[in-house]
């Protein structure tokens, strides 16, 4: 891999269908995309405090340059702003601009503002028209992809929301790099779930190329084009997640409790983080199961580890409850099936599946082995 060509990856939904545009200078390119795609729409540019520095003006002048009317509301970073009186805000924002159905709604950030202005599209004036503009990894391979938006509520994470397609999703690979090292870290978490959901191929070039992946260039699109590309097929069979779409959730039951348990605080773990862990845990069960080999897990953690993860639960000790009240945030997330506990294992690399009625005994007892009574 030498060049650096932007790629597309088509999400078939029927008259739902959309592109995910991947490459470097998206973002100063975004106005004429819009308006090709939208021709005479307003737009609602959605952000946060972080990203609005490196990238709102970026977009707002290309965007104002193919005569597109913007209205900006730069919101604060992180993930405490997913919550209703954010989304209030933002839905009265749009409502005073006077935008209409019609006009577009546009999120500029990371995996929280996806989130957050996708749910406001999906509600305000019954849906307006949406476009994603990731500026993190994890919001590029993940979260901008399939049409899941929402809020966190004090029960547990994303647990209001809506499914909503994006009209266009803009992926600019170069906005990477403004991330943090820790967001970008956190972001390649979600890029390595590909791998160990079905394609152990791609997990095994991961392990070969992470360092690639960090510096930028072709092997940096690759591992977003193809992590969309695997996202895609899944959304493509299953959009509501009533089958094969919550293999997309793998790690991540026991990291949406890991991060109920640190009360979504920033400064003690972050989402990626809590699914790199969550991933290893996973493993980690499906061995002692009997499902999988305990060879696998330590694989995982161990590139997890060289891509600087957090892959056990010793950053977060002082942080963990006890086995009951992990269950408890465990049952709370919306994995849970008329009150049975669903979970992504696996029988090894690339070969995850979705495992129902898993005894909560046995969750526990593997909870007091790793954290204690």
């Amino acid at each position: 891999m030498t060049a650096s060509a932007a790629e597309t990856v088509h999400v078939e939904l029927d008259d739902r269908s959309y592109d995910i545009l991947i490459g470097p200078g998206l973002l100063a390119d975004a106005g004429a995309h819009l308006s090709a795609l939208l021709p005479g729409a307003r737009a609602a540019i959605v952000t946060d405090e972080n990203v609005a520095r490196h990238h709102l003006p970026t977009v707002k002048q290309s965007l104002e340059d193919a005569g597109i009317a913007t209205t900006e509301i730069v919101l604060p970073a992180g993930e405490p702003t997913k919550r209703f009186e954010m989304l209030q805000e933002v839905v009265y924002r749009i409502l005073d601009a006077k935008l209409e159905r019609g006009d577009v709604v546009v999120a500029l950030g990371g995996g929280v503002i996806g989130d957050l202005a996708g749910f406001a599209a999906a509600v305000v004036r019954r849906g307006m028209q949406f476009v994603q503009m990731p500026t993190s990894l994890l919001a590029q391979v993940d979260s901008s992809v399939g049409g899941k938006t929402g809020i966190n509520a004090p029960h547990g994470k994303n647990l209001i929301g809506a499914f909503y397609q994006p009209r266009l999703v803009l992926a600019d690979t170069a906005a990477l790099d403004t991330l943090p090292e820790r967001e970008f870290r956190a972001g390649y978490a979600e890029v390595v779930k590909y791998g160990l959901i079905d394609r152990p191929d791609f997990f095994g070039w991961l392990e070969e190329n992470w360092p690639k992946i960090k510096a930028g260039g072709a092997e940096r699109i690759h591992a977003i084009a193809e992590s969309c590309r695997a996202k895609a097929a899944v959304v493509a069979r299953d959009e509501r997640e009533s089958g094969d779409r919550a293999l997309l959730n793998l790690g991540h039951t026991f990291g949406h409790a890991l991060e109920a348990a640190a009360k979504y605080d920033p400064a003690i773990l972050i989402h990626g983080e809590g699914v790199a862990i969550g991933m290893v845990l996973a493993h980690q069960f499906s061995a002692r199961m009997n499902l999988a080999s305990p060879d696998d897990a330590g694989r995982v953690a161990a590139h997890l580890e060289t891509a600087g993860l957090p892959t056990n639960l010793n950053a977060m000790k002082a942080h963990l409850h006890d086995a009951d009240t992990m269950l408890d945030f465990i049952r709370q997330d919306k994995k849970v099936t008329r009150g049975a506990l669903n979970f992504i294992l696996t029988h090894g690399i690339g070969q995850s599946f979705i495992a129902k009625d898993v005894p909560a005994s046995e969750v526990r007892s593997f909870l007091v082995d790793k954290i204690g009574a």
